[in-house]
């Protein structure tokens, strides 16, 4: 397996500076709490629904409507709530999972929308026909945290769509902490072969992330910029897939095996992409020690905050 598709691509590997070991995550959190890390701190930060109302949902119905509009707003989703549907996310507003709670079968779609938190969701089994797990379109400032995506590979490649996409220009994304499993189609960034006029804008932040038992797309990333540090990488079947001039940053991710070159363990597979100009962040972070890579983000990956 290679860790790079075989296309035109750009991408930069560097070993910037490590911490020893990793940083404790804190299984507490607030409700309040705003983006810290990657792309989503940058142009005034990602505050979510910070200082506005709160609403607690454990229905269909009131999910749809708690989410709407403009105004500030935290909305925590309690219990199991099931369907066939994709909900639309105002700007200015986080989605926050309580412990133990589940969509099943019921996705959520930022477009066109700015200033939004998705934290301690779990996200299964949204058939195709209603669209992604969680789709990220025509979107700013944007931050998805402490995710657990799902669905099952005993169906066909197109039964389920993407677990989570970020498409059409999306800018300041982060998707952190996060666990992306037993699917076929992971993560695309990037619309088409044919959008880069509008894709190359792009720039998004994978940082912490747990990626397992999946087909394709870890993620595949057209155009635009990504920063990928600190991800585990399990029993997939593909790699980071760079094309169509991406410029990718990728430092101290570990894939199941045992070979490690400047800074990554890629677990046997080769780096075919070509050198690439992305070589510094724009923000500060923190890069755990590849060794320790596996340990912190395994214990901490997914749904596994209390508010």
């Amino acid at each position: 397996m290679k860790w790079f598709a075989t296309v035109s691509v750009f991408a930069a590997i560097q070993l910037v500076s490590v911490l020893s070991a990793p940083t404790t995550l804190l299984k507490r959190a607030s409700i309040s709490d705003v983006a810290s890390v990657g792309y989503a701190t940058l142009n005034g930060g990602t505050t979510g629904g910070a200082g506005g109302t709160t609403t607690t949902v454990t229905t269909l119905d009131e999910l749809t409507s708690a989410v709407e509009g403009s105004d500030a707003k935290i909305v925590i989703v309690s219990g199991t709530i099931t369907g066939n549907a994709v909900v639309k996310v105002g700007s200015n507003t986080s989605v926050l999972g309580a412990a133990g709670s589940s969509l099943v079968g019921v996705g959520l779609r930022v477009i066109n929308e700015s200033n939004v938190i998705l934290r301690n969701l779990k996200i299964s089994k949204v058939l195709a026909e209603a669209g992604d797990h969680i789709g990220i379109q025509a979107a700013s400032q944007v931050w998805v945290d402490h995710v657990d995506l799902s669905s099952d590979r005993d169906h066909d490649k197109d039964y389920y769509d993407g677990l989570l996409d970020i498409t059409h220009g999306c800018t300041g994304i982060t998707v952190s902490n996060s666990k992306l499993y037993t699917h076929w189609k992971a993560s695309l960034v990037g619309h088409s072969d044919s959008n880069g006029s509008e894709d190359v804008a792009i720039t998004v932040t994978y940082a912490g992330n747990w990626w397992s038992d999946l087909n394709s797309r870890t993620p595949s990333f057209r155009f635009g910029t990504g920063h990928i540090f600190n991800n585990v990488f399990d029993d997939n079947n593909d790699g980071i897939n760079t094309r169509d001039e991406a410029q990718l940053l990728v430092e101290n991710n570990v894939w199941t095996g045992y070979a490690v070159a400047v800074g990554n363990d890629f677990g046997g597979a080769e780096n075919t992409a070509l050198e690439g100009t992305f070589t510094s962040a724009p923000y500060d972070y923190d890069l755990i020690d590849t060794a320790s890579v596996r340990s912190s983000v395994t214990a901490s990956a997914g749904q596994t905050l209390t508010f």
